[in-house]
């Protein structure tokens, strides 16, 4: 039996990173904190795109739908500028929403900076698949990621996606143990 590599989608909305007037750093934090993690094998999916609305809803479902990402991480979009719109984008395309995500990754952002109040990120399933909203900056990214990954080999399980198997010395999922 082959092991089935699982398709992780990657999304920077960012109207300058993805003009090339700089580079996406925050995308490859994604990629370089997922390679950390994770032992199984996975494929990253990288899209960089504008910060607008249909464009982030046509790339969550093209990654969910068309590309069968088992999990979709977006960075960028998630503050109070007008322009800020990755979680309304989400809530469109998501069946059903997961706030504890935003919850939980706010209050880990709040440990270290006042302003995590403003963030608004937020995560939801679409089919299968969850899609989880990340802050912009490299750092803030691995933070809220180790605060939320633990859960989310169990969340894709759950939806009968692929096995995450993870480097429990660096992130320990979470799976309730068998009876």
């Amino acid at each position: 039996m082959s092991e089935k590599i699982a398709k992780i989608g990657i999304i920077t909305a960012s109207d300058r990173a993805s003009k090339g007037i700089y580079e996406d750093l925050s995308g490859k934090a994604i990629i370089d904190t997922l390679n950390d993690y994770l032992t199984s094998s996975w494929e990253p999916i990288y899209r960089c795109i504008e910060d607008d609305q249909k464009t982030l809803e046509d790339t969550m479902k093209d990654l969910v739908d068309n590309e069968k990402c088992c999990l979709v991480v977006t960075t960028g979009g998630t503050g109070p500028a007008t322009r800020d719109v990755t979680p309304e984008a989400t809530e469109a395309v998501c069946d059903r929403m997961m706030p504890g995500f935003g919850e939980l990754m706010r209050a880990e952002s709040l440990k270290f900076v006042p302003t995590a109040i403003l963030s608004r990120q937020t995560a939801g399933l679409r089919g299968s698949s969850l899609i989880v909203n990340l802050p912009g900056k490299p750092k803030s990214i691995r933070e809220c990621l180790d605060a939320v990954f633990p859960a989310i080999p169990y969340c894709i399980d759950l939806m009968e996606g692929p096995f995450l198997e993870c480097n429990e010395e660096v992130i320990k999922p979470f799976r309730p143990k068998q009876k």
